[in-house]
């Protein structure tokens, strides 16, 4: 292990300005610890000595290190020197690109759907909270409660979902769940156990939270998805259908009234089931978010929502507005899988809503998701004009729709690997993908501030027809 940077190590960094400084000095250093030019455990220069010796602003450099930190390349103790991390090292890369996909821990440039910004969290408002909660939560929140969630939560969110999302909650029938996958995985085998058969599923939609539900024993009916949201045609065979009205997952399709109104006239007239997917409604940038459907038929539809997208996925938290005779066999099915979700985080948010500062936060991340969505469309208008973009009037991700006769999306993910960039395919998307429109869904939320135009820059250069 080698200890000190000066006097015994040279490394030469060959720094490409293109995407800006940092973006070039985190590439160069990325490729010398996966050359093992860096090994694991190598002392990195104090980022005051590499910012003169690379005539670099010092914060820059620092910029640099904290990204590579968190992608896990370099690790920082306080009072010691940052290093290498120890484990094996990724390879150079293969001079054929794989056909396999990056993961987003290992890619330089992550356009992958579905995740915030983490660097936006409100962590000086979330701290402000916990500590309110703690110097004042009663003895009971250290022990195990009540599955359906803390009744401080249950009364914030029941407000705050009627305010912002027009949905009719009753703290009663709300249930906090951890994470929005265990709340369809339990919900599903709920309505299994009363004698659901089979879940008519948005197509193209979520391949996860298809598998969830195939999990559970029950059958998947496609509802075909076009430009006004999902079809309700093949809804016979189906005893529930899980949504997405607000912004349609993939396609970014607003479900049209007229639909709507097909949808919870089944459910009325069949005693169906609508499990309503809320993950990104409150992002709505052409006019006010569209209001949840629950709010047209709460007996006969589950609102879900989750913090995943305003605040951060690891926090695991989420919700169900349930119908009244759903909620005594969904709060069972919880106790028996975890008992509850932690009570800490459930108080802290309960605190953020009341005080407000939950609407700050989101209205804060509308306004910096919509500029980076405007960024987008414009960069690929004038980079890839060959590219069809939609769904781009909400939400954290667009469909960026490949042209007939170009490049099929298996060479675009060869190529996307050979540059470093993590992308999801439409392909994902389809239960019978052969024949069927390809493309690109394009998360435009996750990089961090700095890096997202190095980010767009690979993704034009990706699509840049050969």
């Amino acid at each position: 292990m080698r200890e000190d940077w000066t006097g015994s190590i040279d490394l030469h960094l060959d720094l490409d300005p293109s995407g800006g400084r940092r973006a070039g000095l985190e590439r160069a250093l990325r490729d010398a610890i996966r050359s093992r030019r860096l090994a694991p455990g190598d002392v990195v220069p104090s980022t005051r000595a590499l910012a003169a010796e690379l005539g670099l602003a010092r914060g820059t450099v620092t910029a640099a290190y904290d990204q590579l930190t968190a992608e896990g390349y370099l690790t920082a103790v306080p009072g010691s020197r940052t290093r290498v991390a120890a484990g094996p090292a990724p390879g150079p890369a293969a001079p054929v690109p794989p056909a396999a996909e990056p993961s987003p821990a290992a890619a330089a440039h992550d356009l992958l759907p579905g995740r915030p910004d983490a660097s936006t969290f409100p962590a000086a408002a979330w701290l402000r909270s916990t500590r309110r909660v703690l110097a004042s939560a009663p003895p009971d929140v250290h022990a195990l409660g009540d599955p359906r969630g803390r009744p401080e939560l249950r009364e914030a969110l029941a407000g705050y979902l009627g305010r912002a999302r027009g949905v009719q909650a009753d703290p009663a029938r709300i249930v906090v769940t951890s994470g929005y996958a265990q709340s369809l995985g339990l919900l599903a085998a709920v309505l299994r156990d009363l004698g659901t058969t089979a879940f008519a599923m948005e197509e193209p939609g979520h391949f996860f939270h298809r598998e969830i539900v195939r999990r559970a024993g029950l059958g998947i009916v496609p509802l075909p998805v076009d430009e006004r949201g999902a079809h309700p045609g093949p809804l016979d065979r189906a005893g529930a259908a899980v949504l997405t009205p607000a912004h349609q997952y993939p396609t970014g399709a607003t479900l049209r009234p007229d639909r709507r109104r097909a949808f919870t006239a089944w459910a009325r007239q069949a005693g169906a089931t609508i499990v309503e997917d809320d993950y990104d409604g409150e992002f709505r940038y052409d006019r006010q978010p569209v209001g949840a459907l629950q709010g047209t038929a709460p007996d006969h539809v589950v609102y879900g929502g989750t913090a995943s997208k305003t605040l951060a996925p690891a926090m695991r938290l989420a919700w169900l507005v349930l119908p009244e005779r759903l909620v005594e066999p969904f709060a069972e099915a919880k106790r028996l899988a975890d008992a509850h979700t932690q009570s800490l985080a459930q108080l802290t948010l309960a605190d953020l809503i009341d005080t407000h500062a939950y609407d700050r936060h989101v209205r804060a991340a509308r306004l910096r998701y919509r500029r980076r969505r405007d960024l987008l469309v414009a960069t690929l208008r004038e980079r890839a004009p060959h590219v069809g973009v939609q769904g781009i009037a909400a939400g954290l991700h667009a469909l960026a729709l490949l042209p007939d006769g170009g490049q099929g999306e298996g060479e675009i993910m060869r190529r996307a690997a050979f540059h470093d960039l993590a992308l999801m395919p439409l392909r994902d998307h389809w239960q019978e993908p052969d024949g069927r429109p390809q493309g690109l869904v394009v998360g435009y939320s996750t990089p961090v501030g700095a890096a997202y135009p190095a980010a767009l820059d690979a993704l034009c250069t990706v699509l840049a027809p050969v």
